[in-house]
């Protein structure tokens, strides 16, 4: 069976993407193949950062590889922090960037927002890039306490709870991350 790598740590994600391609890939992490290296994302796009990561494994270990980069754009806020999201506060404090992106958005009526995802799949030496969106607002309060980073702040359309109020199981199926993995899951699939 052909071994793809997933340019993660989290285990949860891997099984996820493991039941996907069961019978058609060996999905390894970056733990299985013994790799503890902070891969730097350095980029200033979601595209440049999870190429960054895809091509390091394959450079370095010489497997095929596919690693996502995701963030929030906030319309209002020039489509900050983006890239950035993750230390938009200056440090990786969930919360801390949630109420600078609150306290940046007082008094604006325009609070639309989108959760964007970006794979980056190395195949064969060549890269394949899938997008996933998730359009919505943000809200004026932080709810729910599922989910992670800015999902007590995001309210997807169409829905009158943030990400952070849904199970997760509901989440994973419309979230911006779930659709960019139905993208390259269907790649794949297809090859």
């Amino acid at each position: 069976m052909k071994k793809l790598v997933f340019a993660t740590n989290n285990q949860h994600k891997t099984e996820e993407i493991r039941l996907a391609l069961a019978g058609e890939y060996e999905v390894l992490n970056l733990n299985d193949i013994g790799c503890d290296t902070d891969i730097p994302e350095t980029a200033n796009t979601f595209e440049g950062n999870a190429s960054l990561k895809s091509k390091y494994v394959v450079e370095n270990f010489n497997l095929d590889c596919f690693a996502d980069d995701s963030g929030l754009e906030v319309e209002a806020l020039n489509n900050e922090p983006g890239v950035f999201s993750a230390r938009y506060g200056g440090s990786r404090d969930s919360l801390e960037n949630m109420q600078l992106v609150l306290q940046k958005l007082e008094g604006q009526h325009n609070r639309k927002a989108r959760f964007k995802t970006v794979i980056s799949l190395m195949l064969n030496g060549v890269n394949h890039i899938f997008e996933g969106t998730i359009e919505g607002k943000i809200t004026q309060n932080l709810t729910g306490s599922n989910g992670f980073g800015y999902d007590p702040i995001f309210q997807p359309d169409g829905y009158s709870i943030t990400f952070a109020e849904m199970d997760m199981a509901k989440k994973n199926k419309i979230s911006h991350r779930a659709i960019a993995l139905k993208k390259m899951i269907e790649f794949l699939k297809a090859s």
